[in-house]
């Protein structure tokens, strides 16, 4: 089975469950963070909704600079709603078109010149696009939480929903 075929239902299911999340962050509190050193719930909502793009940059490119990166500027949740649809919907294009063997090239991150790290494709798409984007969803969960948000059922029931 190609490795494309393997990732999208997992996609799929992440994808999902991370669109539940965001349709939960209020507008309201686009600027509460619960720490001095901690992302704003929009800077960290924007940021979950950027990550499934990051699956396009990994097909598609061998090497990514991070310099000058800008995240983009979001105002409403809709406008959040938007850009991650976009995002999961080009990322998993990017996915379903791509060969097992453009997934074993490897591919670089580069930040002020300098090497961060170099693995191969899959295992970008595998770490640093899926688990990274599931530990930020977490982190937004967890300032669902101190809000007094429901949490949504991702893997199983959520103290808010009982039932999936």
């Amino acid at each position: 089975m190609p490795f494309s075929e393997m990732l999208l239902p997992e996609f799929d299911q992440e994808m999902a469950g991370t669109r539940k999340t965001l349709e939960r962050v209020p507008e309201e509190k686009f600027g509460w963070k619960p720490h001095d050193k901690s992302m704003t719930m929009l800077r960290l909502a924007t940021l979950v909704a950027m990550m499934p793009g990051w699956a396009i940059h990994t097909i598609n490119m061998d090497t990514l600079s991070l310099d000058g990166y800008q995240q983009p500027k979001v105002n409403s949740r809709q406008e959040l709603l938007d850009l991650f649809d976009k995002n999961a919907r080009e990322g998993r294009a990017a996915i379903a078109g791509a060969t097992d063997e453009q997934l074993r090239k490897p591919w670089s991150m580069v930040v002020g010149g300098k090497t961060v790290f170099t693995a191969p494709k899959i295992d970008v798409l595998r770490s640093s696009v899926m688990n990274h984007l599931i530990h930020h969803r977490a982190q937004l969960g967890v300032f669902l939480r101190l809000n007094d948000i429901p949490v949504p059922a991702i893997y199983g029931p959520s103290a808010d929903e009982g039932s999936f």
